[in-house]
């Protein structure tokens, strides 16, 4: 029982909360893959090189989007621990949604300044001139999603702490058929569009975000429940404790999820120094793994909110629960996805390309890579939860340490000396993010069974955040 003297949820209990938080999370969290993912099918049909430069844009900013994401994502914590509290509870909650907005406009504008000379950095990392170019057409359409997209995250992480995702789900479902139907019109100048190729994937995208985050704006605005909260009412007024606060626990996220992301651009760049089909195999491969990723992605973020609840609570009891519940879950199913991967490699790989000869070594490169994806798809389910269920307890500097010594240091490392020094050229890249996914799981394992030794389950973080309320 917790120091308020409500009770502990029961393993059963928290085993229904956890997934009926989860699921809309993880439904949510497909839907907002399939962007890239849908985006990834319609230029391999339209060609094996657009594909691979369509490949070096997202990869880029999808090691940013990340890093901004994460800073964003302290609002996770510090609202469900505010809810947990329960006094005060709308103010806090309401600083801490108004200040990750703040933070996103912050972290956009940087971003942009990247995106917007993208070919240079492609070609500084020693890529073919020729997809740099074509990388870059393709950002030109896509970075202004940026901003909204991060927005959408910002509502998305309000309505999570709440425990009310239906809303997150229903809307971010309509991203498949828009995304889907301004793909192929752009893409190929149908449905009376001009033939756009690689761009018009980028203003699908930014179209597609436009949308979403304008319907998570009305739904918040209009919806009973949510708008008591009355989110953007004076929202130009600072609230620099919130915000400074913020970044304290935000840039650690951001940074973790940066490098766990970026190992996965630096391997899409050290694929283009094997070969164009490697790296057009390495894409679609990585879209089927990251399909997969997102159903522990999403038990993460409901562990994040429950444990922080706990932690609010005072319940180390209901905190044990909320974060075991979570991992067993999450390794669970990728152990179910590991054995699945391993039986059907050339029939996945196959669904993203066009049945033609010229596609043969694409496949056949795809499917070798899937194979070694089975491999870590379990350590990569007991890496995310458990980064999720530390942040619930507020801790992050650690776990970002954790994140840049298994991923750098050690799996990007043993992957590039695999490739090309020990010649097992791209399985060797995917066979170092392998190590190092198993490396981090292991010392987040670690540390999540030493929290209360290291004194992680006190509300320490309640203490730090009190300021004026800013309204």
């Amino acid at each position: 029982m917790s120091k308020q003297g409500i009770r502990t949820p029961s393993w059963k209990r928290e085993l229904r909360a956890t997934l009926a938080l989860a699921w809309p999370l993880i439904l949510t969290n497909l839907t907002m893959a399939s962007v890239q993912a849908i985006d990834t099918f319609f230029i391999g049909r339209y060609g094996t090189s657009e594909l691979a430069a369509v490949a070096l844009g997202l990869n880029l900013t999808f090691a940013l989007n990340l890093i901004a994401l994460g800073i964003i994502t302290a609002a996770s914590p510090m609202m469900a621990t505010a809810l947990g509290r329960g006094r005060g509870r709308v103010k806090d909650v309401r600083r801490s949604f108004r200040q990750s907005v703040w933070l996103a406009m912050t972290v956009t504008v940087p971003l942009w300044a990247v995106l917007m000379n993208a070919d240079t950095v492609i070609n500084w990392l020693g890529q073919d001139p020729a997809l740099a170019d074509n990388a870059q057409v393709f950002l030109w359409g896509y970075l202004w999603s940026t901003f909204l997209f991060l927005l959408f995250n910002a509502l998305r992480h309000f309505l999570a702490a709440l425990e009310r995702p239906g809303w997150i789900l229903v809307i971010s479902a309509a991203a498949i058929p828009i995304n889907s139907l301004l793909d192929y019109a752009l893409i190929f100048g149908e449905l009376g569009a001009p033939e756009f190729g690689v761009f018009g994937a980028g203003i699908a995208s930014t179209i597609t975000w436009l949308l979403l985050a304008a319907a998570m704006i009305i739904v918040v605005l209009t919806d009973r429940q949510f708008r008591r909260f009355h989110l953007f009412a004076r929202f130009w007024k600072p609230d620099w404790a919130r915000y400074r606060r913020m970044w304290k626990l935000g840039l650690p996220i951001g940074l973790a999820m940066g490098f766990e992301g970026g190992i996965f651009s630096a391997a899409a760049y050290l694929m283009g120094l094997v070969s164009e089909d490697a790296l057009a195999a390495h894409a679609i491969a990585l879209q089927i793994a990251a399909l997969s990723f997102m159903v522990p992605w999403g038990i993460a973020q409901a562990a994040t909110v429950r444990v922080g609840i706990m932690l609010g609570r005072g319940d180390k009891e209901g905190i044990a629960q909320a974060g075991w519940t979570a991992w067993i879950l999450a390794v669970g199913f990728m152990s179910f996805m590991a054995f699945f991967l391993f039986l059907f490699p050339e029939e996945l790989i196959g669904l993203f390309l066009a049945d033609t000869p010229e596609n043969a070594s694409v496949l056949a490169l795809g499917a070798s890579f899937l194979i070694v994806a089975a491999i870590f798809q379990i350590v990569d389910g007991a890496q995310v939860v458990g980064a999720g269920i530390l942040r619930g307890l507020h801790d992050t500097r650690v776990p970002m340490i954790f994140t840049f010594v298994g991923y750098w240091l050690i799996g990007i490392g043993v992957g590039a000396w695999l490739a090309f020094e020990a010649g097992w050229d791209g399985v060797g890249i995917w066979t170092g993010l392998a190590v190092g996914l198993a490396i981090v799981a292991v010392l987040m394992l670690g540390r999540w069974l030493m929290r209360e030794r290291l004194g992680l389950t006190e509300d320490e973080a309640s203490k730090k955040i009190s300021a004026p309320p800013v309204d």
